[in-house]
């Protein structure tokens, strides 16, 4: 069997989903935990009616509280994104997207797909997460955290954003894995090749582009997740999507909308080309074994 008869940009179809879910979850843990304090500062500035005291507010940030809720992540993020890419891939030649050319809507979809499975599981460690980030967070582990959720709030506040977390990542994904393959296609023009340098550019690219569009919906989305920590009874008492979006326009209008779109750009731009580089690595190494592993059988069957 000759080389050409592995494509590298069709490991979903050469590999195991194991093998594939493996190189996922190392991307998302890398993806996270490399901006998590930028992600931080994200989530305090789009928090809306701080709970926090003047004392608090006056207490210097530092870099290790900017790092309170990152095991929360990494216990979710590995899982989520391993479950993210293997779908991802799977669908990706299910759809058509590995074949030459652009394809927008292949590789949109199979974004879309995967999003829904990482979500679904993502979704509590999230809320988590955002918690122990606000300034006047008062949780020492994730364990207290989730456990003062949900005696406090019941099972419903792991999930209350979970639909608007959709309508914000179905389309983030979808922007972001359509983006990322025009990009990649268009920089590396010889082909299906490994080269570090197309997938840092085109995922940081991606990450750009998908993030500023979506920054409204991230907006909603960190109310919901944050409201049990409010004092403010409007907010502690949303119920859902149209009430969220409903306070954010009549207290900061259009503008509250974009509330931390900065450091939410500068998060996912070097996060999006940390986790695409990541992933694509390992499929390399992974795809290289299988091809050293397949001469070597067929050198003993000659």
């Amino acid at each position: 069997m000759s080389d050409e008869e592995y494509d590298y940009e069709s490991l979903g179809s050469n590999t195991t989903m194991t093998q594939n879910a493996f190189a996922g979850a190392l991307a998302g843990i890398a993806e996270h935990c490399a901006m998590y304090p930028v992600d931080s500062i994200k989530t305090r500035m789009q928090v809306i009616g701080s709970t926090a005291t003047k004392a608090v507010q006056q207490q210097p940030v530092t870099l290790r509280n900017l790092w309170k809720g990152v095991n929360s992540v990494v216990l979710g993020a590995g899982p989520a994104h391993a479950l993210h890419f293997a779908t991802y891939e799977y669908c990706k030649e299910y759809f058509g997207a590995n074949a030459s050319g652009h394809h927008f809507v292949s590789s949109a979809g199979a974004g879309a797909c995967a999003t829904l499975a990482h979500d679904a599981l993502m979704n509590p460690f999230d809320v988590v997460k955002q918690r122990m980030q606000l300034r006047d967070s008062v949780y020492k582990s994730i364990r207290e955290c989730a456990h003062s959720v949900y005696t406090k709030e019941g099972l419903a506040a792991f999930y209350i954003s979970l639909p608007t977390t959709l309508v914000m990542s179905v389309p983030f994904q979808s922007i972001q894995f359509a983006t990322y393959e025009f990009f990649r296609k268009v920089l590396n023009r010889d082909g299906p090749q490994y080269d570090p340098k197309t997938h840092v550019i085109a995922g940081g690219l991606a990450g750009a582009v998908a993030s500023s569009l979506t920054t409204p919906m991230d907006v909603v989305k960190t109310l919901l997740q944050t409201r049990g920590s409010s004092q403010d009874a409007q907010i502690r008492n949303v119920k859902g999507f149209r009430e969220a979006t409903g306070i954010i326009m009549s207290r900061y209008g259009i503008r509250g909308f974009f509330r931390g779109f900065k450091p939410r750009v500068l998060t996912h731009m070097p996060s999006a080309a940390i986790s695409w580089s990541v992933y694509e690595y390992i499929k390399w190494v992974i795809n290289t074994r299988n091809i050293t592993q397949q001469k070597e059988k067929d050198f003993v069957s000659l």
